[in-house]
């Protein structure tokens, strides 16, 4: 295929930017012998010139027909026809890794006469049923914009259509074709939703980059006791310890595991269940680390004992995990210091030395609820149910924390908002645990019904797994005391074009921490022009670090280190380049 669409068969790795990262990964595992699902990929270049015209550019709907023809070749299945029917997952992948932000339509292809041929195909038409049903309320949600809590799997396919009729005041396509193009342009349409943009913007991803959109064949995770599906990270994303950490679902799909409503079990399960496919993973996982020198978060489904790879890419983590993982890697020469010292952000290096738990306060403290830890640190504020509340209270000065039944990628602007995030359902792998790593919020899930109840409370979150009533006292950590840190500031020192010093016996230089008129990075920087030394413990914060190496400073006397070093490597870096 040429123009707008790429097969992936593993000889070739094409451009990240023009396929996405979804596509990227399963083109590398392909060229890599493992196994993964055939697929092949509309281009971020056919999404831009979707968003600027408002159509499908010409040839695209073509070419989407020869790589369906091409999907049929490689599996022996027939889309939307014949015994044995090619079901489709339709995803979003952009360039850069933007997790739960936009939207994936699985199952697509399955009608009436497809439930009966898959019914027939695999002798459980209670599987049949569930897949068709899955494939409504997905379309329904993501195509329709009009979710329905639970579509009835004894209802007859009339009663489906009538409740998504109502529900989104249009009734749904019948031709599976014509469902496909409607689902491409979904995932495109994803691109600007205000989700999508708000979380851009927080991460400083270019808004004309675009999504591409890759249809793969499905496999079942939901078909029997030997199927199931999952995730699994090649490191623990919590606590950067270096043993795979991953959570299993049992004859269910992927979006089950992601969506939160349900909870997973650990890894260990699929061990028990199915031996030789996570054996497999574990080796895979091994290899994908190795060959792409990062940690891998890597999706995964299991058909009748069969193991399947989705996706891989590089895993989201908590600040401390960062940190950890980046010195470790260093260690066991899977990467150079120069790259560690990419791994860890500024924000993920002040991150780390945010206030924790001081010694006790837990002890004399009402412990509310408990969950799983799903982002380590320490929070309080009020509790707020409502994103859209969160971010206003937010906006107005107050500490919130977002609680939620379980988030979706319609919660991302009040996740940037509060200090931190509880949820009543879900694990580590889920939605709001995926998300508020990537953020570095304190977040604790599954903490069970009762966290709605708490709307309205002075609560305090600790990352580590506990709920507790009103705000605790904290107390900060030493980052020259811990190792990992230590090592860190070490290396950046060393490199780094500006001195960060905690204290020197001089008191020359100009102190910012005065400069009450400059505290934004602008006036900061004029303020600071023409000084070599500068001291204040705002410069410790990133943005003030970088404004006093713009402005040529060449001493800093701040405390903590770490993060104004970071943050001057990296614009010295940018700027060399």
């Amino acid at each position: 295929m040429t123009g707008w669409t790429l097969r992936l068969d593993g000889s070739t790795l094409p451009d990240k930017a023009l396929i996405g990262g979804k596509a990227w990964s399963i083109a590398r595992m392909l060229g890599m012998g493992l196994d993964v699902p055939p697929a092949f990929v509309v281009t971020t270049a056919a999404c831009n010139a979707y968003l600027a015209d408002g159509a499908m550019p010409a040839g695209l709907v073509e070419e989407i027909d020869a790589g369906l023809a091409w999907l049929e070749q490689k599996t022996g299945r027939r889309f939307a026809q014949g015994e044995q029917r090619l079901l489709l997952s339709v995803r979003s992948g952009a360039a850069i890794s933007m997790p739960g932000m936009m939207d994936t339509v699985l199952n697509l292809g399955i009608d009436g006469a497809g439930e009966a041929a898959l019914a027939a195909e695999t002798g459980q038409p209670g599987f049949a049923r569930d897949t068709h049903r899955r494939f409504y309320e997905l379309y329904a949600a993501i195509v329709l914009k009009a979710p329905l809590d639970h579509l009835d799997p004894h209802a007859g396919l009339d009663t489906w259509r009538s409740a998504i009729r109502d529900a989104a005041g249009e009734d749904m396509p019948v031709s599976p074709r014509d469902q496909l193009d409607a689902a491409i342009r979904a995932v495109f349409d994803s691109w600007n939703t205000r989700r999508a943009k708000r979380y851009r913007q927080h991460n400083g991803i270019a808004d004309d980059m675009g999504t591409a959109v890759t249809i793969q064949a499905m496999v079942f995770g939901n078909l029997d006791e030997d199927s199931g599906t999952g995730v699994l990270f090649s490191r623990n994303p919590l606590s950067g310890e270096a043993r795979p950490f991953g959570e299993y679902l049992p004859c269910a799909q992927g979006e089950d595991v992601v969506s939160g409503r349900f909870t997973p079990l650990p890894l260990d399960a699929m061990r028990e269940r199915v031996a030789p496919a996570h054996d497999a993973l574990l080796a895979a996982c091994a290899l994908l680390e190795r060959e792409n020198g990062d940690v891998q978060d890597i999706e995964f489904t299991v058909q009748k004992g069969r193991l399947f790879l989705l996706q891989a890419r590089a895993a989201k983590r908590s600040p401390e995990a960062a940190a950890r993982i980046a010195v470790e890697m260093v260690g066991e020469g899977l990467i150079d210091v120069d790259t560690a010292l990419t791994r860890v952000s500024p924000e993920q290096a002040a991150a780390i030395l945010l206030p924790r738990l001081d010694a006790g306060a837990a002890a004399d403290a009402t412990l509310l609820l408990t969950g799983e830890g799903a982002c380590p640190g320490v929070a309080s504020g009020i509790a707020v149910a409502d994103p859209d509340e969160a971010e206003r209270r937010a906006e107005a000065g107050e500490d919130v924390i977002l609680i939620r039944e379980t988030t979706s990628p319609d919660d991302i602007h009040g996740m940037i908002a509060a200090r931190g995030i509880v949820t009543a359902q879900g694990g580590a792998t889920s939605h709001a645990a995926v998300v508020s790593r990537a953020l570095g919020r304190p977040c604790v899930v599954g903490a069970g019904s009762a966290v709605m109840a708490l709307a309205g409370r002075i609560i305090t979150v600790d990352g580590s797994g506990a709920v507790y009533a009103d705000r605790l006292a904290v107390t900060g950590p030493d980052e020259r005391a811990d190792p990992i840190l230590a090592t860190l500031i070490g290396w950046a020192d060393a490199r780094s074009p500006v001195a960060v010093v905690a204290d020197d016996i001089g008191t020359d230089g100009i102190d910012v921490d005065h400069l009450v008129d400059a505290i934004e990075a602008d006036a900061l920087e004029k303020a600071l022009a023409g000084h070599s030394k500068a001291r204040g413990r705002l410069l410790a914060a990133p943005v003030a670090a970088r404004a006093a190496h713009a402005a040529g400073v060449t001493t800093i006397v701040t405390q903590p280190a770490l993060a104004a070093l970071l943050a001057i490597l990296s614009d010295h870096k940018a700027k060399a380049a």
